[in-house]
């Protein structure tokens, strides 16, 4: 697939009514991944861990940007930092997992770091010409918490978080989510058999919801549900259908709401935000045709995470994780290229791959 060689309006055409999905090929192809790698992964704001990870100065983790080493601390003044978790001299990870301390020593030859990138010891390297111990850094990228995530963005010139989040923190405390003060309840990772946009199509419509989500559909008002898209995120909006009188449910939403809040932001990050606990998911591509999907739920208070909200939220993702495996299937086929577009259903998945086609299309390979 060679993306210069095609028109723009050929990829994606800005009329719902008129567009089709990208080329199959897209779902595939080892080369479309390595674009999106550097052209999406990497110039737009990625969740990397959980503030609490450091939480105090001199602490440090190490995190993953599709395939880059990426270091994040919280220096000996408070600030928090991220960095290239690359040794400036033979290419080594600094480090893995998380951990505390005044330095970061290099596990190769043992160069160590400050916590505010600066190279602090480099043994037996005197001799060295043309080489400036003092000028010899991590490169910096660009860090912001919101809520309990921090997130990192490897591109100087990319827009803030608050710019591409536009609405979504107001919404979320308009529902009610104590977005600062979320308490961290559970973590499941699930390994998909599918490319990464396959996942990210499936999680942008409702339109799947009767035939592969029975027990999801009874509990949503399927009439009411819509997408709405925005410069860089979308937001679904579903109502949750009343309850008729003795009907058991399957997840108990709370008293004071009638509607549950799911929201994408490009290219990865999803918020599930209901009355008593919200939910998120990121997606990770390991490979062309394979996904880690992280979710992560979080309570309001002292409460916690009932069981069952887990419980259901597992069931739905078993019967996502068979459709997209089944389409990733079905992707390979000589016989399937593009689709169309339910008009009433399908918006969102057609503003994923604008913003997608966009990227891959205006910067230079």
């Amino acid at each position: 697939m060679h993306f210069e060689s095609e028109p723009y309006s050929e990829i994606w055409e800005p009329d719902l009514a008129r567009a089709s999905t990208i080329p199959s090929a897209w779902y595939t192809d080892p080369a479309t991944l390595e674009r999106e790698r550097r052209d999406v992964f990497g110039r737009t704001w990625q969740a990397v861990g959980l503030a609490a990870s450091v939480d105090r100065p001199g602490t440090y983790f190490a995190a993953d940007i599709a395939g880059e080493p990426v270091l994040v601390t919280r220096d000996a003044e408070g600030t928090l930092r991220a960095f290239s978790n690359v040794c400036r001299h033979r290419g080594s990870e600094l480090c893995s997992g998380q951990g505390a301390g005044a330095v970061i020593r290099c596990p190769y030859h043992g160069w160590t770091y400050q916590l505010d990138g600066r190279l602090h010891g480099a043994p037996e390297f005197e001799g060295v010409e043309n080489w400036d111990r003092a000028a010899v850094r991590l490169p910096e990228f660009r860090v912001e918490l919101w809520g309990p995530y921090l997130f990192v963005n490897m591109d100087p010139a990319a827009p803030p978080l608050a710019d591409v989040m536009g609405a979504i923190p107001r919404e979320v405390a308009e529902i009610g989510c104590p977005i600062d003060s979320l308490r961290h309840a559970y973590r499941r990772d699930y390994v998909i058999e599918c490319n990464w946009k396959v996942y990210v199509d499936n999680y942008l419509e409702g339109y799947h919801l009767p035939a592969a989500h029975p027990s999801l559909f009874r509990e949503l008002d399927y009439a009411g549900y819509r997408v709405e898209t925005f410069a860089q995120y979308s937001s679904q909006i579903a109502p949750i259908r009343a309850a008729a009188s003795g009907e058991a449910r399957r997840y108990e939403f709370g008293d004071n709401s009638n509607r549950a809040l799911y929201y994408w932001i490009f290219p990865n990050i999803m918020l599930n935000v209901y009355p008593d606990n919200l939910s998120a998911n990121f997606i990770v591509p390991l490979g062309p045709e394979k996904t880690l999907t992280i979710f992560e739920w979080f309570s309001y208070g002292e409460a916690g995470v009932a069981q069952q909200t887990i419980d259901f939220s597992d069931e739905i993702q078993q019967e996502d994780i068979r459709i997209c495996e089944s389409v990733q299937r079905g992707l390979r086929s000589r016989h399937y290229d593009r689709g169309r577009f339910s008009v009433k259903r399908e918006n969102g998945v057609h503003h994923f791959h604008g913003l997608l086609a966009a990227r891959l299309k205006t910067i230079a390979p």
